[in-house]
């Protein structure tokens, strides 16, 4: 008998596609046409991955993104519904500005940071993209900033100070009365 506790990957991700774009590569005889494809996937509780797939079809480019995505799966450190502190991350010309927000405020983001964000599980943030508008880049910027993402319990330790004094200005307000 089989066991019935066994989920396939594929229903306990969230998969979004950022972009498919047509490539072509230039040769002796013209050019050579191919179709890549930038998917994110996110179990929307703290762990993201990126994929990349090209091919001379989309079908085929996607399943290598969904691939490559779930090899390439990070856990990011998440503080209830936001990021515990602000980070900026870079990559080539891309720079993503990520904030933390207050509950209800939602994710103010576009295009590929919203996806990554959603896909991540992060629903209150505030974001700037910055610099170069290539949105294999901007993605790219956006996993660099979550990657950066120290835990408050870690930073605290590091700086010998307490949890409490680290905490973004609103919760200490909340907390104080």
């Amino acid at each position: 008998m089989e066991s019935m506790d066994f989920q396939p990957t594929d229903q306990q991700f969230d998969e979004r596609v950022i972009e498919i774009a047509r490539v072509a590569k230039v040769v002796k005889g013209g050019r050579r046409f191919q179709f890549r494809v930038t998917i994110v996937i996110g179990d929307n509780h703290g762990k993201i991955g990126i994929g990349i797939g090209k091919a001379n079809a989309v079908p085929d480019a996607m399943r290598k993104a969904t691939e490559r995505a779930h090899k390439n799966i990070r856990q990011i450190t998440l503080t209830n519904t936001t990021i515990p502190h602000e980070v900026v991350g870079r990559t080539a010309g891309a720079v993503v500005l990520l904030k933390p927000a207050s509950a209800g405020t939602g994710v103010i983001a576009g295009g590929g940071v919203r996806a990554v964000l959603e896909a991540a599980g992060v629903h209150d943030i505030l974001t700037k993209s910055l610099g170069s508008a290539n949105v294999l880049n901007v993605v790219k910027a956006t996993f660099d900033a979550l990657e950066q993402l120290k835990s408050p319990e870690v930073e605290a330790a590091h700086r010998g100070k307490n949890v409490k004094d680290l905490l973004p200005y609103w919760e200490r307000r909340k907390n104080n009365g």
